[in-house]
């Protein structure tokens, strides 16, 4: 990508997009074509129709999505595969008829089967059942990537899909009900350190293993992938001879309860640590094979307990405004 070029980052305000932007405007990229969600609602066909011949990106990070923790995900089914699917197949469609140079789609590496072999290679992709707690959105992800792929083989666009492992980092969502599970320990053990609390309740069991990544990291992989040579990215994307997307993490994994543990060092909490069994674990194990992503030339650089500490950091300084 040329510095000048016109790069719209969709769902700039959220975890991913915000860290693209950062990263974006770091690397020394001005031209960004940004816009909340009350300004264009990506679920209007018409209005993403209006904004893509108006402002005619040339690149385009789709980041912009529905998500949540398990909690949500299980609450709102609906909303999460009706948004999603709005949301994507607006913005894909619509980069392809304006003449987009290059596209980013973001998912998760909760497309995975429940029960796929670990870690799991993006050729795992749709070999067993989904998670049921997250399917919804599962699936609205899987048809994001196979939109990707069907109109990069039909009209030869050079549309790329990512899928990042659990998120972490600045601008996350903290809420209880609708958070992931490492800003929802955050808030809970931050919140009973100032209630002077005795002891703070965990979802399940603590046995999960689950893989982090700090958003930035993730940021600097997206940035990295939109400006891969066009002989890797044919490669990459290549419909007979690869998956057409590729798994971003650390490629480290940690149980709950050990994760838990560590944030209750780093928010000083001196209280107890209880574990609820009688609420859902989840998938037992999510590590993504991020050695595809590794061939490349990328790997992530914030190690966990150092980007627990300085998300901490930052959610002080949210809280204290």
């Amino acid at each position: 990508m040329d510095k000048p070029a016109r790069i719209y980052v969709a769902g700039h305000r959220g975890l991913v997009g915000s860290a693209i932007e950062r990263k974006l405007r770091g690397d020394g990229f001005t031209n960004l074509i940004l816009r909340t969600s009350s300004e264009l609602d990506l679920r209007d066909q018409s209005a993403v129709a209006r904004f893509f011949e108006e402002e005619r990106p040339e690149y385009v990070f789709l980041a912009a999505a529905r998500v949540g923790g398990i909690v949500a995900n299980n609450s709102y089914p609906a909303e999460f595969i009706y948004d999603n699917l709005m949301i994507q197949t607006n913005v894909i469609h619509q980069a392809w008829k304006s003449g987009v140079r290059k596209l980013l789609f973001l998912g998760s590496t909760c497309i995975y089967p429940k029960l796929a072999p670990q870690p799991i290679k993006e050729e795992y992709l749709l070999t067993g059942p989904l998670e049921p707690t997250n399917d919804a959105y599962a699936v609205a992800k899987i048809a994001g990537i196979t939109m990707c792929r069907s109109y990069n083989r039909q009209y030869g666009t050079t549309f790329i899909s990512a899928m990042p492992t659990n998120l972490y980092g600045p601008h996350d969502n903290f809420d209880l009900e609708t958070s992931h599970v490492l800003p929802a320990l955050l808030r809970k053990f931050h919140d009973a350190k100032v209630a002077g609390a005795d002891r703070v309740v965990v979802w399940g069991s603590g046995s999960p293993l689950r893989e982090f990544v700090h958003v930035d990291d993730v940021a600097d992989a997206c940035v990295f992938l939109m400006n891969l040579p066009p002989d890797t990215t044919t490669s990459l994307l290549a419909p007979h001879s690869s998956p057409g997307f590729v798994n971003i993490g650390s490629g480290e994994e940690i149980s709950i309860k050990e994760l838990a543990l560590l944030i209750r060092e780093i928010v000083g909490f001196e209280g107890e640590l209880v574990f609820d069994t009688g609420k859902p674990d989840g998938t037992p194990r999510k590590l993504s094979d991020v050695s595809r992503l590794h061939g490349l030339g990328w790997r992530h650089r914030l190690g966990l307990k150092e980007g627990i500490r300085t998300t901490y950091e930052w959610y002080l300084q949210e809280e204290g405004r």
